[in-house]
């Protein structure tokens, strides 16, 4: 068994390459072969997002804290709050993130085929992002 101590890692800035706004990335665990998952915990300040992405073999969300959005392609944005799970099946195109308003921090759990657990894909725009307000 090997045990990672809270805080033994460090937090990373959300790379701009695959975010918008401010986004902090605080590593959990990525367990060495055969195993093929990570995990990590991620914030979202207000008006914070992820880019477009789809992952091989899906993604689970479970939100610790806050309020957020995510939103799958083709689909209307849906609030999410502490305490909700998200499965997002493999190969399908969606984002996440905080509100306009509230912070929103969530653990995000993917499993790479041949090494990969994420294909990033274009930003969110602010008009794509501004639509749950439309959507009431």
């Amino acid at each position: 068994m090997k045990l990672k101590r809270a805080g033994s890692q460090p937090s990373q800035p959300g790379p701009a390459d695959y975010f918008t706004g401010t986004v902090r990335i605080d590593p959990m665990n990525a367990p060495p072969a055969p195993a093929r998952h990570s995990c990590a915990a991620v914030t979202f300040e207000p008006g914070a997002r992820s880019h477009w992405h789809t992952h091989p073999l899906g993604q689970t969300l479970i939100v610790t804290a806050g309020c957020g959005w995510t939103q799958c392609e083709g689909e209307k944005i849906v609030e999410i709050r502490a305490g909700d799970v998200i499965w997002c099946p493999p190969g399908h195109k969606h984002w996440h993130g905080a509100t306009a308003t509230t912070a929103m921090t969530h653990i995000a759990v993917q499993e790479a085929l041949d090494g990969k657990n994420v294909e990033w894909l274009e930003p969110v725009t602010d008009e794509q992002y501004a639509g749950f307000r439309d959507d009431r």
